[in-house]
């Protein structure tokens, strides 16, 4: 016992004689970074029009949450599916009762009804800085494992609007099943601007 607090004072008077411990000194910053400048020829909203796509208005909630919920700078979109235009969706498995193109498209129309969402709550697509995440889910049959290319029918249809804003990070994965048997269902995190 002895020897081990001797050892210990030894180590406090080593390490009191060598001075205070060398610091790692941080950078200050009182300088707030500039938003990027707005391109003028980004107009998603243009774009669609091109694309003839019109967007239907934001579907309800159908359970006890919202649409987004915008912290700061970056807005979560809760989930949500194919919606077809007299408001039902697409539903069933990719793999035994869709085609995978079918697939593809039912994720394109959840691309239509994010955007509607997103229409919604900023009033004009021009404030979307970038599409962040993607959360792509599909209602897959056993053995089915092409989430990725189902998922791109979203990816795609957000880079076609955006352009390199739309490009995203992005999960693709298969469900046993989704709320109400529908085929797709995806949440998003974009950054937007006032």
């Amino acid at each position: 016992m002895k020897t081990s607090i001797s050892l210990l004072a030894a180590g406090l008077l080593l390490l009191a004689s060598c001075g205070e411990a060398p610091t790692r000194e941080m950078p200050e910053t009182t300088e707030t970074p500039e938003a990027a400048p707005v391109d003028p020829a980004y107009d998603p909203e243009a774009r669609l029009a091109e694309m003839g796509i019109e967007l239907p208005e934001a579907s309800s909630p159908v359970a006890n949450y919202v649409n987004a919920v915008r912290t700061g700078n970056l807005m979560f979109l809760a989930g949500k599916g194919p919606r077809l235009a007299d408001g039902t969706y697409i539903t069933g498995q990719v793999g035994a009762d869709l085609t995978e193109e079918e697939g593809y498209e039912a994720a394109r129309l959840t691309a239509i009804s994010q955007l509607a969402v997103l229409k919604a709550e900023l009033g004009n697509l021009n404030r979307v800085v970038r599409i962040v995440k993607v959360h792509g889910m599909v209602n897959a049959a056993p053995g089915f494992a092409n989430q990725p290319e189902v998922i791109n029918g979203f990816s795609d249809l957000m880079v076609g609007v955006f352009g390199e804003r739309g490009k995203h990070a992005r999960a693709a994965v298969g469900m046993g099943s989704l709320p109400r048997d529908i085929a797709v269902e995806v949440e998003v995190v974009v950054e937007v601007r006032d």
